[in-house]
């Protein structure tokens, strides 16, 4: 079909109509008025097209031409993505700033990935190899971490007519054949892939293997799987920033695609800054060797909100589709909701709850439910995940708000970020009563067969220890501590130890920034010991002041910032000079 041409009849803010676009698809971009802005078609009405327009439409005029493109809004798949940073529609910010400056001019158009540059190609198949969807071809060294996997697009199945030889191609350069049912297909390390369209798979795993954060609070008590889905709702000032880039800096996930929808520019600053120089704790080199960045700030245009979190996805699923482990953080999807809620009120739908379009909660489902651990197209029958995790900023703190609402009912975790805590300086503010992972019990065996076997019952009674203190704290408010007996006295003491040096881990402290697994669970075991010793102290009459004086507490206190390959050495001489000093104390009040 030639080009569809239309000119523009009614201007409303990011939303246009215009007609003679009969023809023409839903979701198809088109290039509006005489700067070539990009649009998406949202709606049809015989020749009558509405589009939202992803960038600033002041100065349009009515009459203008709009001129189709027949294709859906895509993203551009090859080598180059990572260490890249792009805008909600994936244009490329770095070489925007060389073309105009500081601000994205309207119009400008950049390729997301360099045609120019060459990458030095080494095939892993050979001609006459039966190939089909997701199958790797080659590989080429994206970065000093990533070695980018060359796949099959998924929708090709046939025979290797062709391979190239090892050497140095451009994205654009033919790389191999492959003889089809319906002909010869030439493969390059470009793929175009539309965003909106879920990339497929062979079948979804259920989830089973802990994604590892380095978070005492998530990890131990409100854990993760890989391929799973979570969201981190709280008020301003409660640290969801801060807890998203903790996730993106240590979780064990091989690649991370963190999308800044909607949220402060001095927010993705402080990760352009941070992420080149941290150093990764498994391979040591820079984060920003593994990431990918997708930037629509607050003060970009509102209707590209909604195509950066489907751009950030489907390039998830294209590293997953490699066999990789993906996460990918949305900071946040109520922004993205609130971009739903004003092009859904300039196309005059009816509104729903609090404003928000009908159809939110089908949009949210229809991004979460993109996440999840795979068997993967392709003859090898590998495996990869997308793991999801969106921040939530409700108004005031209101959970019960609709997209705080209708994300829990997709997701599979909840860590609630809790005002008061934040005001009391801990943080990770998350609030221990009111969170909860439906994943505990599918990722338990794994940590029991990798880091301890009773890992569950342990963090099982350190919950108990916590909702008892809550309960205890209802009298404490009344009567005063010293009013307790000295069991609950011990229990407050034993909980106060677990939730001021356990469940409190600072982000910007050298060591505490990052836990690992196995000594979560050996201080969580020490601490639960700590417990029972104490209890036992009381018992026999022992002052439960003369218990937390001892020196093995205060060194107990501090496990948190001990390095951790110190701490591997010294855990077990500890355990002894805690139960030395107790039982000495009980031996004293004995006699």
């Amino acid at each position: 079909m030639s080009e569809i041409v239309g000119k523009i009849v009614r201007i409303s803010g990011p939303v246009i109509e215009a007609d003679d676009m009969r023809g023409s698809k839903m979701y198809d971009v088109v290039r509006v008025g005489d700067e070539n802005l990009i649009g998406e078609i949202i709606r049809l009405n015989e020749d009558i097209a509405t589009i939202q327009v992803y960038e600033d439409t002041n100065g349009l005029k009515p009459g203008e031409k709009v001129i189709s493109t027949l294709e859906p809004l895509s993203v551009e798949l090859g080598p180059g993505l990572i260490t890249n940073i792009y805008d909600g529609i994936q244009r490329p910010l770095p070489a925007i700033n060389k073309q105009t400056g500081d601000f994205i001019a309207r119009g400008v158009e950049a390729h997301a990935l360099d045609r120019k540059k060459k990458w030095h190609f080494k095939p892993t198949a050979k001609r006459g190899d039966k190939v089909k969807g997701c199958d790797i071809i080659g590989e080429v060294q994206e970065s000093t971490i990533i070695l980018h996997k060359i796949i099959v697009p998924p929708d090709v199945q046939g025979v290797l007519s062709s391979v190239g030889k090892e050497g140095d191609y451009t994205i654009e350069d033919d790389i191999a054949a492959v003889t089809t049912d319906k002909g010869n297909v030439k493969l390059k390390m470009l793929q175009r892939w539309p965003v909106r369209k879920a990339r497929p798979v062979a079948e979804k795993y259920d989830p089973s293997l802990a994604l590892i954060t380095g978070q005492r609070v998530i990890d131990t008590f409100f854990p993760v799987a890989k391929g799973g889905t979570a969201a981190i709702p709280g008020g301003f000032g409660t640290g969801k920033t801060v807890m998203l880039h903790q996730l993106a800096k240590w979780s064990d996930a091989q690649i991370i695609v963190y999308v800044g929808c909607g949220e402060r520019g001095n927010e993705m600053t402080d990760v352009l800054r941070e992420f080149p120089v941290l150093e990764d704790p498994i391979t040591h080199e820079p984060l920003m060797n593994r990431t990918v960045l997708i930037a629509n700030t607050s003060n970009m245009p509102v209707a590209a909100r909604d195509a950066s979190v489907y751009t950030g996805i489907t390039i998830a699923e294209y590293y997953r589709d490699m066999g990789y482990d993906v996460a990918l953080m949305a900071d946040s999807t109520s922004r993205w909701a609130e971009a739903m809620r004003e092009i859904s009120g300039r196309l005059e739908e009816m509104p729903g709850e609090e404003g928000y379009p009908a159809y939110l909660a089908s949009r949210l489902a229809e991004f979460y439910e993109r996440a999840g651990r795979v068997k993967l197209l392709g003859s090898k029958n590998k495996e990869g995940s997308v793991s999801v995790m969106g921040a939530v900023s409700p108004p005031g703190g209101d959970f019960s708000e609709p997209v705080a609402q209708n994300t829990l009912r997709i997701v599979k975790v909840f860590w609630a970020l809790d005002a008061d805590l934040a005001d009391k300086r801990h943080f990770p503010s998350i609030n221990w009563l009111k969170s909860y992972s439906l994943y505990l019990e599918e990722v338990s065996d794994w940590w029991e067969k990798t880091v301890g076997k009773d890992w569950l019952k342990l963090r099982n009674r350190a919950m108990a220890l916590l909702q008892k203190e809550s309960e205890l704290q209802e009298i404490v408010k009344l009567v005063g501590p010293d009013a307790l007996p000295p069991r609950e006295r011990g229990l407050l003491e034993s909980a106060r130890m677990v939730r001021e040096n356990y469940l409190q881990q600072s982000a910007f402290h050298e060591v505490d920034t990052y836990c690992p697994g196995k000594k979560q669970y050996e201080m969580l075991r020490l601490m639960l010991k700590f417990s029972d010793k104490i209890q036992e102290a009381v018992g026999k009459n022992v002052h439960i002041d003369d218990i937390i004086s001892i020196k093995s507490r205060e060194t107990l206190a501090r496990t948190g910032t001990v390095p951790n390959e110190e701490f591997e050495k010294r855990f077990k001489s500890l355990e002894q000079e805690m139960e030395n000093e107790i039982n000495s104390l009980i031996k004293g009040r004995v006699k």
